[in-house]
């Protein structure tokens, strides 16, 4: 049966009953859950403070987000790798320097500072700055990394033989934990040390040189000084030192910003290197030189006397009243070759140099040959003994130094003492020197020991290709040169070194300068001993008073003394007669 809503009732969705409850009859709600309370809506004002909040924070992490990633991503990454994995550099020891006799010269240590490398260490004895040079640590950057990796040589021995000194440095990788603990290390290339090297130095020879040249060079005004010793045979050099000079120690730790200031403006140029570097007007120290000449081109006896009253004079064409004068630093009388070179007559070598009256002379196109054949203007423009060339007065010289002035007799007759332009090097002076002792043999010099057991390969394949000449004069005629040096030393110039224990060839010089001639160089040259020859030695001091009283021989006197003194075994027994 179907029954049917009549039409007139209206349909109702909640009754009134059903709305109103009865406070005593409520259903159990949870309140603490919100049951039974009416909700109201949340605000728009929550709402939009709510979706500025995200925005910002959402900016806010994209902006931290594009500065990890994009802006220093690099950076992060580099630092994130490294907190795990970072390359570290081992680097090599240095190798050491020894003298000859197996004296530490230069050599590694630890100061007990933080530091990746060994330190350099120098001899404490003053006279060796010039010879070792000094180094440049590796160093870093502002961020802690290096940017130079090395140890760099920057001059002497410290620098030439860098390559073999330095080694090779090494590589290993080291594991780290997020607090900066080491895990694990691993070597990936491990280092090579230098090799050692062994100097032909005798360290105690060296310092004494430089000691008697700093004292004689201060006593008498000079303004510095530079000298050598070397074995006339083999070229190994025994003593090289210059007068002033820098501390290695100073130089290579760079910590002393006064002292090292100092060193570049003091006056007397301590980073100069005298010796090799140095440019000075030789005075009579090439007379030798220009008397092998006039013995080989046979333009004069060796026994024939020349009369030194004390000057020469010239006729001048343009004023026949005023001739032309030059003097002999004092009359010497009739002299021959062997005494000429003893005195040091200065008439008996412009006569032989340039001519005069029936005497023929060389001329200045000879004398520069010979001077030449000797080493004078010529240098090597490589190697620890580069330097610079010099120069040897010549026509082709004048033409460029003094414009439209001719060349004139007085030219050649100057240029035959070694003065009007004429500038050497000391270096130069001990191979010419050398040359004169061991009889005609014109050496190389080298600083390396030929017999040193602890010197690499590298070293003695340079050692077999050191180069040597022979200079084509008869033997004779470097004899009587010899017996004139010989003379010197006792009854000459250089009789200050007419030593009881040794018997030594000298020759002397003075060359003045200034306008005035004010001051001069002072210089003495030889070789010893006398009767063979083993070592040849220079000694230069340089810008004195004209009237001075010590000179260069002096500083030598003194080494022979000591050496004498303490049993040097370079001074061989003088035999019981001169040979001279």
């Amino acid at each position: 049966m179907n029954f049917r809503r009549p039409k007139s009732v209206v349909r109702r969705e909640i009754d009134p009953d059903e709305i109103f409850l009865d406070s005593e009859n409520l259903p159990g709600f949870d309140v603490d859950q919100f049951e039974g309370r009416i909700e109201q809506p949340i605000s728009i004002s929550s709402i939009v403070s709510l979706i500025v909040v995200f925005v910002l924070l959402i900016i806010v992490l994209l902006g931290r987000a594009w500065t990890l990633q994009a802006k220093d991503g690099a950076m992060y990454e580099t630092m994130s790798e490294n907190n795990a994995l970072t390359e570290t550099t081992i680097y090599a020891d240095r190798g050491s320097i020894f003298d000859k006799n197996g004296v530490k010269l230069a050599w590694n240590s630890y100061d007990g500072t933080d530091t990746d490398f060994a330190l350099r260490s120098y001899i404490g004895e003053p006279g060796f700055g010039h010879i070792l040079g000094y180094v440049k640590y590796p160093t870093k950057d502002n961020n802690g990394n290096y940017y130079r990796k090395d140890y760099e040589g920057v001059a002497g021995v410290e620098k030439y033989f860098n390559d073999l000194l330095q080694g090779q440095s090494g590589t290993k990788i080291v594991e780290t934990d997020a607090l900066g603990n080491v895990k694990s290390e691993s070597v990936i290339d491990p280092a090579v040390n230098g090799d050692n090297i062994t100097l032909s130095i005798d360290s105690a020879v060296e310092a004494k040189l430089y000691q008697e040249i700093q004292y004689f060079a201060d006593a008498a005004g000079y303004s510095g000084g530079a000298g050598a010793i070397m074995d006339v045979h083999t070229g190994e050099i025994l003593a090289l030192t210059s007068y002033p000079e820098y501390s290695s120690d100073v130089m290579t730790a760079g910590t002393d910003a006064k002292k090292i200031q100092g060193y570049l403006t003091d006056p007397g140029e301590p980073f100069l290197n005298r010796f090799i570097d140095g440019l000075y007007a030789p005075g009579s120290i090439v007379k030798p030189y220009v008397a092998i000449g006039a013995l080989e081109e046979k333009i004069i006896d060796p026994s024939k006397q020349i009369l030194s009253t004390g000057s020469i004079s010239l006729p001048n064409p343009y004023d026949p009243s005023h001739p032309s004068v030059f003097m002999d630093w004092r009359p010497q009388g009739w002299i021959d070759m062997r005494h000429a070179i003893a005195v040091s007559s200065d008439v008996y070598f412009y006569e032989v140099g340039g001519g005069f009256q029936d005497q023929p002379g060389l001329g200045i196109d000879k004398l520069d040959k010979y001077f030449a054949m000797f080493g004078f203007g010529r240098n090597d423009d490589s190697g620890y003994f580069a330097g610079p060339t010099g120069v040897v007065p010549s026509i082709a010289w004048k033409a460029r130094a003094f414009p439209g002035d001719p060349w004139r007799i007085g030219d050649t007759y100057f240029t035959a003492i070694g003065q009007y332009g004429f500038q050497v090097t000391p270096l130069q002076i001990l191979q010419a020197v050398t040359t004169i002792a061991n009889g005609g043999t014109y050496l190389e010099p080298t600083l390396v020991a030929l017999d040193a057991s602890n010197t690499s390969a590298v070293l003695a394949e340079a050692r077999s290709e050191q180069s040597t000449s022979t200079i084509p004069v008869d033997p004779n005629d470097f004899e009587i040169v010899r017996e004139g040096m010989r003379l010197g030393a006792e009854i000459g110039t250089a009789d200050n070194l007419n030593l009881p224990y040794i018997h030594i060839a000298a020759k002397t010089g003075t060359a003045q300068l200034g306008t005035q001639n004010q001051q001069v160089n002072s210089w003495v040259v030889g070789f010893f001993p006398y009767e063979a020859p083993k070592y040849a030695f220079v000694v230069m001091l340089e810008h004195g008073p004209a009237k001075h009283v010590l000179t260069a021989s002096s500083v030598m006197q003194a080494v022979f003394d000591w050496m004498h003194q303490t049993g040097s075994p370079y001074l061989a027994p003088a035999p019981s007669s001169s040979s001279s």
